[in-house]
């Protein structure tokens, strides 16, 4: 199991740097499609920072992920190269797609980072596929599936995790239930109280957590992912967390309330665990902020090589669909 990111300082340095990382790197986003800089349609992650955070933690570098349409953090906490995602988002050709995918499809194959999916739920099946391609190799990896709270209502969902658990694969499923499919409460899409519940109909287990507490995040995942790693099959983890924006650039925000909304960001994982570290002594306020500092420097530096990077070009749009002759 890794070291739990709130009693080691390096650890603690580099989650804070990550979810600083997310965090800015979804508001640079917000502010380029506000301003006509950036097209087609984006999901924000803003306030799920530690779910995706301390899930890639608990993971090793060959460990691989498969992510969603709200993935930009799932991307970045497992390493990817922010000025390629930049790219990406502003159809240059520099982009990991090559300008092509945009938001919903980034994929970091030397990452582990299997994509993102404009599919709801369509990562669960292929992060079951990944993990049996493991189990029939006899690799020694694990495949963490996130997926959102909408997701769980889906056949794949069933599909996927009634196989993994069969066939024993390793492979940890990850719901982030921020409350909302969409503009649609979870409260009126399910009749049980934790979609965690759902893991004894397949024989698996199923734990919720608080998914703004990095550390208890981290630390069933660490379990989760130490079980799969030992072949006794998959968990399904539910991180209890929330959006702060609304579900794409075009949600005006109508289903809820200013006050739901101010109650969860009063609950900011970034700075719940800011307080953390150094009421512990594992960082200081100066170190912090150096790494608020770190995070901003580094997003501006990958905006401004995104930009200079030459546009996707249309004349070769077809390359990646048809074989030259």
């Amino acid at each position: 199991m890794s070291t739990a990111p709130g009693t080691d300082r390096e650890t603690a340095r580099h989650a804070l740097l990550t979810m600083w990382t997310i965090r800015r790197f979804e508001e640079a986003v917000d502010d380029l499609f506000a301003r006509g800089l950036m097209h087609g349609t984006m999901h924000l992650c803003i306030g799920q920072e530690a779910s995706a955070t301390g899930v890639c933690l608990a993971l090793r570098a060959d460990d691989a992920i498969t992510s969603t349409h709200r993935g930009h953090g799932h991307c970045i906490a497992k390493g990817a190269d922010l000025t390629r995602m930049m790219a990406e988002l502003l159809a240059k050709e520099t982009g990991y797609c090559r300008g092509r995918g945009g938001s919903m499809h980034i994929a970091d194959a030397a990452t582990g980072n299997l994509g993102a999916n404009g599919i709801v739920a369509g990562g669960i099946p292929i992060a079951a596929g990944a993990a049996l391609a493991y189990q029939m190799r006899g690799e020694d990896r694990v495949v963490a599936c996130f997926f959102g709270d909408g997701a769980a209502n889906e056949g794949a969902f069933h599909e996927a995790v009634n196989l993994a658990a069969i066939w024993k694969l390793p492979v940890v499923f990850i719901c982030e239930n921020n409350k909302y499919g969409m503009s649609f409460s979870t409260e009126k899409s399910m009749a049980i109280e934790n979609i965690s519940e759902r893991a004894a109909g397949y024989g698996i287990p199923g734990v919720t957590v608080d998914g703004n507490d990095l550390d208890a995040v981290h630390d069933a995942v660490s379990t989760a992912v130490a079980r799969a790693r030992a072949g006794e099959g998959p968990t399904l983890v539910e991180n209890l967390t929330y959006r702060w924006k609304g579900h794409s650039k075009s949600d005006k925000n109508l289903y809820r309330t200013k006050e739901e909304i101010a109650e969860w960001r009063s609950q900011d994982p970034i700075l719940r665990f800011e307080a953390k570290v150094k009421e512990s002594g594992l960082l200081s306020d100066e170190e912090v902020q150096a790494i608020r500092t770190q995070a901003m420097e580094q997003m501006r530096d990958a905006v401004r090589r995104a930009n200079a990077a030459p546009d996707a070009d249309p004349t070769d749009l077809l390359d990646a669909v048809f074989a030259r002759a």
